[in-house]
């Protein structure tokens, strides 16, 4: 009886859960879009807007773990309506920010706070707690689609949008989008982890935390997921301009961005379904050895529309596909009672290789003019993290869920 209650409420937790996700992570995924109008509308270095999108990324690795804990404490509704609160006004100010400070704290600090209340680490938790076991791989990969499915609708929508009405009136208008993903919050009414032992009930946060903080397993997982952040921020923030430039066209620019998305859906629900079969740990390690070697192909072809067509399809079936799969190998680790914390850790990890190849694309490329060296690092930190994962034993806990 409770697992045929917890299947009809999976249905419409997922449909909210994917509203949410599709309108942050493609709103968060345009921000490449706004690199060129700003830095030209100020005569700033792209360093300078480069900057504001890479704070934004740590303050989303930063506030991921903290929404968590609120989620946790206070209920997630509340934690997803302070995000969305927060995101919104980080656009509003940002519209009108016309320092690289103003913009640092708007673009970068607001809305890395606000993707962070209503991104992957809070929504992937709810999914996790309404979902059966047998089910809970794949309903995380059709959650972390849904946000795939924004990069493909949104940065197209904002690039029009742009050239239509100009990036500052482009961004209050997302400012109301971000917003109204709030009507969706009245179908998000979760059950507690089914299966659940005393001992994990009685579990506090503190010792959940101590545990998997002397836990290799974990380390092995927040330091490889630093790979996975520094490729996806850097592509999403600095493709579309390498792209314009090597290709001499911002819409093939904004277009990659979109095939990267579109791939991005079947590869990520299929990593969920795998990772309802297979050992996670080995798609995690085959991921990122992928990863590198596509990346390392593109950079030594000569640039063309083929070579981006071809990279952003490749790349974009691996995209987010380390997403359900690291999320739901915590869960089955550790359980699933707080799994939003413990997720917003390795997440934190995450967004502190966001940060670098954010800033190291902005800062590398005004010092060379130049990306080739940004890319290498990726391609390096890529290779660890496929060997970085093999170590992993994929053992659930005593004290874990099921």
């Amino acid at each position: 009886m409770k697992e045929q209650q917890r299947t009809d409420t999976l249905f419409p937790i997922l449909i909210a859960t994917s509203v949410i996700l599709l309108v942050g992570f493609g709103i968060r995924a345009s921000f490449g879009v706004f690199q060129v109008p700003v830095a030209e509308t100020f005569d700033w270095p792209r360093s300078d807007f480069s900057m504001a999108i890479a704070v934004q990324n740590l303050a989303w690795g930063i506030g991921q773990p903290l929404f968590g804990m609120l989620a946790e404490k206070y209920g997630d509704r509340k934690a997803i309506i302070l995000g969305a609160v927060t995101y919104a006004a980080g656009l509003m100010i940002a519209a009108h920010a016309g320092t690289p400070f103003g913009q640092i704290m708007s673009s970068g600090v607001l809305v890395g706070l606000g993707v962070a209340g209503t991104g992957f680490g809070v929504i992937l938790a709810i999914v996790g707690r309404a979902a059966s076991p047998e089910k809970r791989s794949m309903a995380l990969g059709i959650a972390t689609a849904a946000g795939s499915s924004g990069q493909v609708l949104i940065p197209p929508l904002t690039q029009f949008l742009e050239s239509r009405f100009g990036w500052d009136s482009t961004m209050m208008i997302l400012s109301v989008a971000v917003l109204a993903t709030l009507f969706v919050l009245p179908y998000l009414k979760t059950s507690p982890p089914a299966h659940v032992t005393r001992a994990a009930a009685e579990e506090t946060l503190w010792q959940v935390l101590g545990r998997a903080s002397r836990d290799p397993n974990y380390i092995l997982l927040f330091l490889g997921f630093f790979s996975c952040g520094y490729q996806l921020a850097f592509i999403t923030a600095h493709f579309p301009a390498y792209v314009t430039e090597v290709c001499g066209s911002a819409a093939l620019g904004a277009a990659s961005l979109t095939l990267i998305g579109i791939t991005n859906i079947f590869g990520t629900l299929l990593a969920g379904k795998l990772g309802g079969i297979y050992r996670r740990k080995m798609l995690l390690s085959l991921i990122y050895a992928l990863r590198t070697v596509i990346a390392a192909a593109f950079i030594l072809l000569p640039p063309s529309p083929l070579t981006v067509i071809i990279f952003s399809l490749s790349m974009g079936a691996l995209w987010l596909a380390t997403v359900p799969l690291t999320s739901g190998l915590i869960g089955y680790l550790y359980g699933m009672k707080y799994m939003g914390t413990l997720y917003g850790f390795v997440f934190l990890s995450h967004q502190l290789g966001g940060f670098l190849g954010v800033y190291l694309g902005g800062t590398l490329y005004d010092a060379y003019g130049s990306y080739d060296v940004v890319w290498w690092i990726g391609i390096g930190v890529g290779a660890f993290s496929a060997l970085a994962h093999l170590p992993i034993r994929e053992e659930r806990q005593n004290l874990a869920t099921a």
